[in-house]
């Protein structure tokens, strides 16, 4: 049987939001991070974390930082016994001047692909997940997975939901944060906690 996932948005929905880290000390998790995902484990989801990086693209930072980057935030989660499952990124920017970065790719949010690939490697079921994310390619990315999106209003996220009205592209639920959207997430799959 298929596996359940939420998607998650990595800066503005798990960590604040400061442009593009790139190191692990500028990255600030929310404190509430860990027990939203613990909720969110405990109602049977895989976390899968969905980002967009184009400060790779942009000479910002390189995949070795970003890894190392996610090495430790995976390591902050799992040392508190709820591990992500996995990582997906897009480094691409179009504009790029590092060429190989410089395209127009399946992988940048809205786009499907970092999804897609996920649920190949992992054997998930699109229609029983979610996306949870701060910003409107967040919400549509959950929409073209056919996955059911989830706005926080942390980071980016009060800007956009008058986008996303003239869009027609209301998510299912809007949150105030990462927490309240678990608990949405889990009380709609499970019951009240």
């Amino acid at each position: 049987m298929k596996r359940r996932a939420v998607f998650l948005d990595r800066d503005g929905t798990i960590n604040v939001d400061v442009g593009y880290p790139r190191r692990w000390d500028e990255v600030r998790i929310y404190p509430y991070a860990f027990e939203a995902v613990r909720r969110l484990k405990e109602a049977g989801f895989l976390i899968i974390v969905v980002t967009n990086q184009s400060g790779i693209g942009r000479g910002f930072l390189t995949e070795a930082d970003l890894a190392e980057i996610h090495r430790r935030m995976a390591g902050e989660f799992a040392r508190r016994d709820v591990p992500l499952d996995a990582f997906y990124y897009c480094p691409h920017h179009a504009a790029s001047d590092i060429a190989a970065y410089a395209i127009e790719c399946a992988c940048r949010k809205p786009a499907p692909g970092m999804g897609l690939r996920a649920a190949a490697d992992l054997d998930i079921d699109l229609g029983r997940s979610y996306m949870v994310g701060d910003k409107a390619e967040d919400v549509l990315f959950g929409a073209g997975l056919g996955a059911t999106s989830i706005l926080v209003r942390t980071g980016y996220g009060p800007s956009v939901e008058s986008r996303l009205a003239a869009l027609g592209a209301a998510p299912a639920y809007v949150a105030d944060d990462l927490a309240a959207a678990a608990e949405w997430i889990a009380s709609r799959e499970t019951g009240p906690a």
